[in-house]
């Protein structure tokens, strides 16, 4: 396996590779390179929809210049417990920050949230957030802004007042709902711009028809969030033939009658 930098050539495939929609692990697999290598090449350079090979390139060689003496990256993460491999979890973490970051959030803000997602406790400080990803205070700020007004984390303070930021296991119901919420009041407002624009005319027609589906998309959320709540607070989920079974009659138990209306 090739070792050391990337080649300018390496970074034209790895556009090409992002241009014909490929993952990263298969364009690792094609460079014979590992699959971290290439996700910190993207996310250091513009992103999977912003990569441009020759300035990539251009912008490593200044960054090599410029650098007196490189501090490695491992430098600035955690030990590891539980045995785990530190360059693995690494790459984790950016694979599930450029997830993350394709369905919309905000590259700090995706950032912030991996790293939060990946920590056993699931709580930080924000300058323990600063210190791993190696970035200002202000720009964790900002990020954890955004989450907490998208009910994304939870804020809390410790024994010593300093407040941590937290995705726990309510979190993720808690966002589900929040997502409910945003999408019924649309729907209001949908509704109240059909009397205006005539309920008869293209316009209002539009408005209605787009307040009934997004009314019928923010009650399967809640519904689907309340039936799916036990989720978060239970163990792995059993293993062996009969684990499909059991999710079933779970379903069948809150859902009798299958209509998705609870019983």
């Amino acid at each position: 396996m090739p070792g050391g930098r990337l080649t300018q050539q390496e970074r034209r495939q790895i556009a090409l590779g992002l241009a014909d929609g490929l993952a990263y692990a298969e364009i690792a697999r094609r460079l014979d390179r590992p699959t971290s290598t290439v996700t910190r090449e993207v996310m250091r350079n513009g992103g999977p929809t912003a990569y441009r090979a020759e300035v990539a390139h251009r912008a490593t060689e200044h960054r090599a210049h410029r650098r007196k003496k490189p501090e490695p990256r491992a430098a600035h993460t955690p030990p590891q417990p539980h045995g785990r491999d530190a360059e693995a979890v690494r790459a984790f973490e950016e694979v599930l920050t450029t997830v993350l970051l394709a369905s919309g959030a905000p590259l700090m803000t995706s950032r912030v949230l991996a790293c939060l997602y990946v920590t056993d406790t699931g709580s930080l400080t924000a300058a323990e957030l600063a210190q791993r990803l190696q970035v200002s205070p202000a720009s964790v700020s900002k990020a954890i802004s955004y989450l907490e007004s998208q009910g994304m984390i939870g804020r809390q303070r410790d024994e010593r007042r300093r407040e941590r930021y937290t995705v726990d296991d309510d979190i993720m119901y808690q966002s589900m709902m929040a997502s409910a919420r945003s999408t019924a009041q649309l729907v209001e407002t949908a509704r109240q711009g059909v009397p205006v624009l005539g309920a008869d005319t293209p316009a209002g027609v539009r408005l209605e028809n787009m307040a009934r589906f997004l009314d019928y998309v923010s009650e399967a959320i809640a519904r689907a969030a309340e039936q799916a709540r036990a989720v978060l607070h239970s163990g792995p989920a059993p293993d062996g033939p009969d684990a499909e079974d059991l999710d079933a009659e779970d379903l069948d138990a809150e859902d009798p009658d299958g209509s998705g209306n609870d019983a």
